[in-house]
Formats: C-alpha cells, sequence, structure tokens
C-alpha cells in the first residue's frame, strides 16, 4: 500500500432536508457573490478542523472514531440566523449548547491522546460552531454587500445530529469518507435489588 499522505477533518453534518437547504444558500452566494468555496463540501459543523493522515493510518482512525462514538449520545443541534468573520466568511449561526462544546472538545483531547492529532490553532481560540456559506473567495466588497443582506435574515433549524462524519478530500472537494453512529439513548442502567 501506498505512503500517501491523506486531508481529513471531522464533522457534525445534517440531515438531507437541511443539507439540501443550507446548500441552496451557497449556490446564492456563488451566484450573486462569486463565492463557491464552500461547495467544495457537505454543510457541516467542524468538531476537528483539517488533519494529515497516512493512507495506511486510516483503518486505525475510523476505529478509534468508532470506538469514540458508540458511547456518546446524539445531540440536539439548533441553526439559528447568520453570523461572520469579518472580513471573508459567513454562515449559519450554530447555537453553542453544553452538549455540543463538550462532544467538540472531548473528541479533540480523545483525537491528541489516540492518535496524536492535534491542531495548534483550534488549542488557542474558543470553538465557534458554525456552518459555512461563504468564504476566503468572497471579496472584501462583497462581503460587506452579502453581510448587509444576510446580517438581519431569519433562519431556524434544529436537528439531531446522530452521528460523527469523516471527511477526505479527493484533490478538489471534500467528500463523506464514513460516518459513526452516535448512542441515539442513554445506556440503561439495571436495577440491582
Amino acid at each position: 500500500m501506498s505512503q500517501s499522505n491523506q486531508r481529513f477533518f471531522i464533522a457534525l453534518v445534517p440531515p438531507l432536508d437541511i443539507e439540501q437547504q443550507i446548500t441552496q444558500i451557497k449556490l446564492y452566494f456563488a451566484e450573486h457573490y462569486n463565492s463557491r468555496g464552500a461547495l467544495n463540501s457537505p454543510s457541516h459543523i467542524t468538531l476537528q478542523p483539517p488533519f494529515h493522515s497516512l493512507a495506511e493510518d486510516v483503518p486505525t482512525l475510523e476505529q478509534s472514531l468508532k470506538e469514540f462514538s458508540a458511547n456518546r449520545l446524539s445531540i440536539p443541534v439548533t441553526l439559528s440566523g447568520f453570523a461572520a468573520f469579518d472580513p471573508r466568511v459567513i454562515y449559519v449561526d450554530v447555537v453553542k449548547s453544553p452538549a455540543l462544546l463538550e462532544m467538540q472538545q472531548d473528541l479533540m483531547s480523545y483525537l491528541e491522546a489516540n492518535l496524536g492529532i492535534v491542531d495548534r490553532l483550534s488549542q488557542t481560540r474558543p470553538f465557534v460552531p458554525h456552518m459555512t456559506v461563504a468564504f476566503r473567495d468572497l471579496t472584501r466588497e462583497n462581503f460587506h454587500t452579502a453581510w448587509a443582506e444576510f446580517s438581519g435574515r431569519d433562519l431556524q433549524f434544529e436537528f439531531t445530529a446522530s452521528a460523527l462524519t469523516l471527511l477526505l478530500h479527493d484533490d478538489s472537494r471534500w467528500n463523506i469518507s464514513n460516518q459513526f453512529p452516535l448512542n441515539v439513548q442513554p445506556p440503561t442502567i439495571l436495577n440491582q435489588s
């Protein structure tokens, strides 16, 4: 097997109906603001930023994610309105629930302890859960025009994140490589009387 270095990231991906509606917003940005970068991946909330892994290490990575997710509960996610990282990124805002913040922190700690995967930049700034709809290729001028249009726009979605998603870069876009189901309910504790 080759020693090829592959790029991955780990995220929560919404159900298909919500994913399609967010993609329509991305398409709007491509058409009206010449920003197509966000179309290079499915709509998602990044939990672990991009990292490299050798092809032969992928089974270990996948087994680790399977073990991690098997012990985690699915979590409710609320998307609410739009926000921005001035001057390049506009995103669907994600409510910072304790469950979501805990999931992200636990995953990053787990990956560092078990696989040596560390994102130094993420360790120096707070986690801001978001779903990008325009970035990088959005010019400053288009950012300001688009932000004037989207800053007050209403958007509300709720869903239950029921899997961790591993995305793989194919040199042109990000694709879903594998999904790791989260527990739907807490394990039952047998009453020992």
